[in-house]
């Protein structure tokens, strides 16, 4: 009889599993790190990691998120690119080599419901954490989920009856380019196990 009321806390934690990792339109947010100007020529993959950000920012554009955009010393590392497609974003600058400023933090306070954050950026190594392939394997061990960008828009959307579905499906139609990770995964490379 004492296993009784365990069952639905049992339950309970295993419908918080099947949540967990899944991304949610009303409650996830996309956070664009630092891709401006003077990268364009010192990054390896600059040209594919800005194309796949792109067409995550186009996605949650149309899915009418919240999306927030970081500059590392604007003054000195110039604007985001173009190519980006975030004009009309407001462009948090900083010159910590983190996303979370006060600033950002307050606008992240701003948003009701929001548990989820969908991060893109270049600088893994400074702004997120420390050498790329670490940096990715650190961020998995504490609970981040590594996909690809068809899977996280896929997960918004939820259903191909979603109303803006045809929309965002053309988005994907054409494979995101390759960011040089691809191969690590396909190689069953131990930082990701």
């Amino acid at each position: 009889m004492t296993s009784l009321p365990l069952l639905p806390v049992l339950f309970k934690a295993e419908m918080s599993l099947i949540r967990l990792g899944k991304l949610r339109q009303q409650s996830s947010v996309l956070f664009l790190c630092d891709m401006q100007e003077k990268f364009r020529h010192n990054i390896v993959f600059f040209p594919q990691i800005v194309s796949v950000a792109a067409r995550m920012l186009q996605a949650v554009k149309l899915l009418e998120m919240p999306v927030i955009v970081t500059e590392q010393y604007p003054k000195g590392l110039g604007p985001t690119v173009p190519e980006l497609g975030a004009d009309g974003i407001t462009k948090y600058s900083k010159t910590c080599f983190s996303m979370l400023t006060p600033e950002v933090e307050k606008e992240l306070q701003s948003i009701p419901n929001r548990r989820s954050v969908i991060l893109c950026g270049i600088e893994t190594q400074a702004c997120i954490m420390v050498d790329r392939l670490v940096a990715l394997s650190r961020m998995k061990q504490s609970g981040a989920f590594l996909t690809t960008s068809e899977g996280v828009i896929l997960q918004l959307l939820q259903d191909s009856t979603h109303p803006k579905f045809k929309e965002v499906q053309k988005i994907i139609m054409e494979s995101a380019p390759d960011s040089g990770l691809l191969s690590l995964f396909q190689n069953q490379n131990p930082l990701f196990t």
